[in-house]
């Protein structure tokens, strides 16, 4: 079977680094924060291109703290996408604020600029795009929009460490970008972890009070803070990782150019990028019966995913938020037709080759492909 994804082989390669890197932190004594965590949020705002990174506990947390520093609380709307995972939105009510969703462009799976433009009221606060599948959104038209209605632009980047347009890096562009370091990330901890990067000192000197009990120094607690702080293990990990990190992204663009160049023609995906701005951490296609494609790539060798089968405003605990089902047309086609294929860098090109050879298979039946993404 061709895994999905093998963080064991990723392991392999680095595996001796790792090791002396963690042995090294549990000598230390020090298991909170301290120089590894330290020496990661250093080379991550390099790597990012930002003057500050703020290592916290996860991803969620690193949403939750960067909505909280740009002054999110009742009364306030925050307008981001149904497709995502739910964190998003989570975040946004853990704050009492509102979060007002948009639909997806339906060639790029990102926020529809326009759409958001639309939805921008007396009562909005920060324009929250997410970064879906590694692939950047429109950030030139959702900067406009927010500069021309004074409003906090805050990058969810979890899916897209490294991306780059312009010479500009993913968690650059806005006032904060967030990040996720769950291990299956292209950046990955070994387990939970996420930063949020800032070129605002203030910005940055406020969440790193909010992510230690809201103090500023020990003991006096001037915010309302959290315990959202990085393990030290889980920082001399990622700056491990981090260093082949560039490598492993061109790693998942040759499976990605792959996929683009065997897979028919009339297979729906994406519309194709130019330049760096996607980092492939999922690839999907989209089919007209999908779990049923799932089920026989399965049986054919394959393993696949089904990232978001159901959009935010269709999840049980978050009905309400939108008008629900038919509220955003494109978002939940997403949801109801896409398939995930197996991308990692370690893919060998034997297993990328039969995994075309599947999906080309099931796709010559007209019952399993469209012509288009979202027909």
């Amino acid at each position: 079977m061709i895994p999905y994804l093998d963080l064991g082989r990723q392991y392999a390669t680095i595996a001796s680094d790792v090791e002396a890197a963690v042995l090294a932190t549990l000598r230390s004594g020090h298991y909170i924060l301290g120089e590894p965590v330290e020496c990661f949020e250093a080379n991550f705002a390099a790597f990012c291109g930002t003057k500050h990174a703020i290592a916290v506990s996860t991803g969620t947390a690193a949403l939750h703290l960067a909505l909280l520093a740009a002054g999110v609380g009742p009364g306030d709307e925050v307008i981001t996408v149904p497709t995502t995972f739910a964190a998003t939105v989570a975040a946004v009510l853990y704050c009492g604020a509102t979060p007002v969703l948009v639909d997806i462009d339906p060639d790029t799976w990102t926020m529809d600029a326009e759409q958001c433009a639309r939805a921008v009221t007396s009562r909005t606060k920060v324009i929250l795009p997410v970064h879906f599948q590694g692939r950047l959104a429109d950030m030139t038209a959702l900067d406009q929009i927010a500069f021309a209605n004074r409003l906090t632009l805050i990058e969810d980047a979890a899916q897209a460490h490294g991306a780059r347009r312009n010479g500009i890096r993913a968690g650059a562009f806005g006032q904060m970008g967030c990040f996720s370091f769950y291990p299956g990330k292209n950046l990955g901890a070994a387990g939970e972890g996420g930063a949020i990067t800032t070129d605002n000192p203030e910005l940055a000197a406020r969440l790193r009070a909010l992510r230690d009990w809201g103090q500023y120094e020990r003991s006096i607690h001037a915010l309302r803070g959290y315990n959202y702080r990085m393990d030290s293990i889980q920082g001399a990990v990622l700056d491990v990782k981090l260093k082949h990190l560039d490598a492993w992204t061109a790693a998942r663009r040759k499976v990605a150019r792959a996929y683009d160049h065997g897979l028919l023609p009339h297979i729906p995906r994406p519309a194709p990028t130019s330049g760096e701005d996607h980092v492939y951490h999922i690839y999907a296609i989209a089919s007209d019966d999908r779990d049923r494609m799932r089920q026989e790539l399965g049986e054919m060798g394959v393993a696949t995913n089904a990232h978001y089968p159901l959009p935010v405003h269709l999840q049980p605990a978050y009905a309400g938020i939108a008008n629900g089902k038919g509220s955003f047309p494109f978002a939940e086609a997403y949801a109801a037709r896409t398939l995930s294929l197996p991308i990692f860098p370690e893919l060998t090109e034997a297993e990328i080759a039969q995994v075309v050879a599947a999906v080309n298979a099931l796709a010559e039946r007209s019952d399993v492909a469209s012509e288009r993404a979202f027909a």
